[in-house]
């Protein structure tokens, strides 16, 4: 019996298409994450800087005067002399004395009857002031107090609110601009009112306006302080008819009234003796704005 050989086929170690699909998909994948990490790279370097920060600009104001006084007036002098530091009047007494002593002792007899024996010690006053000047008219300036001239803002001010409004529309423009309520309650105490839109509002007590740095206002017409009576009744605090109802305004909001103040008609401070805001919705918000001014020339 013949023994038939059969042939086995040697193995052969080849790519298959699948490997070919995988091969191009992960160096596809790696190449897309590498022109990602450069892009994001050239991004990062090429940033431009952030804009430097621009601090705000408070507008104080020294206020004063009288009410017929001049614009552009102040208590300093002017003088032909020339201006030194220390000047003072040429006609200043020092509080140094020369003494000198009368000798005359004998006086005829015939004028004894009329004249007094001179006085015994003569005292010689002299100039210690230096002359000088300073500057100014030497005239107060217009407007109220002993500052340079004007009127102060808590005096020049009105602000107008919304009299269709109602009290919620009212309380979200006060809580909008950061103004809080205050109440000068009986024994000295005073109320403040925040978060004015709540249902609720919080509440808080103090002894006094003690260390309150705020600019203030207070009602001098119109209907709205039935709203803030409104407010204070819903934070369970009673007030009356004759209880001084307070708006403190912050730093920002107060410093915004002055910019826009300034903005309006570009008149000097000094000159101003009302400024009117009033205030309308803008956005999603509110703004101030200058709907009048009075002006003392």
């Amino acid at each position: 019996m013949s023994t038939r050989s059969r042939s086995h086929p040697t193995p052969v170690l080849r790519d298959t298409l699948y490997d070919r699909v995988t091969s191009w998909t992960i160096a596809l994948f790696v190449g897309m994450v590498a022109m990602c990490v450069c892009v994001v790279a050239v991004w990062i370097t090429n940033r431009l800087p952030p804009p430097p920060q621009t601090v705000p600009v408070e507008l104080v104001e020294v206020p004063g005067g009288i009410d017929d006084g001049a614009p552009d007036e102040t208590l300093r002098v002017d003088s032909p002399e020339p201006e030194v530091h220390d000047a003072s009047p040429t006609e200043m007494p020092s509080d140094k004395s020369e003494i000198a002593e009368a000798l005359e002792s004998v006086v005829e007899l015939s004028e004894s009857a009329t004249q007094q024996i001179q006085q015994q010690f003569d005292t010689g006053i002299q100039n210690s002031g230096k002359p000088g000047s300073a500057r100014g008219t030497g005239k107060k300036g217009l407007g109220v107090g002993p500052g340079a001239g004007g009127v102060p803002r808590e005096q020049r001010w009105f602000v107008r609110y919304g009299e269709r409004a109602g009290v919620d529309e009212y309380a979200r423009q006060l809580e909008f601009f950061g103004i809080e309520l205050g109440a000068l309650l009986p024994a000295g105490k005073l109320a403040y009112l925040s978060s004015l839109t709540a249902d609720r509002p919080a509440v808080r007590y103090a002894d006094g306006g003690q260390g309150e740095q705020r600019m203030y206002m207070t009602w001098q017409g119109g209907d709205r302080r039935g709203a803030d009576v409104e407010l204070f009744k819903r934070a369970n605090v009673e007030v009356h008819a004759d209880t001084a109802i307070f708006h403190f305004y912050p730093k920002a909001t107060e410093s915004q009234l002055a910019r826009l103040e300034l903005d309006y008609r570009k008149r000097p401070l000094s000159q101003i003796r009302r400024t009117y805001f009033s205030v309308e919705p803008a956005g999603k918000g509110y703004q101030f704005s200058v709907v009048r001014q009075i002006y003392f020339q």
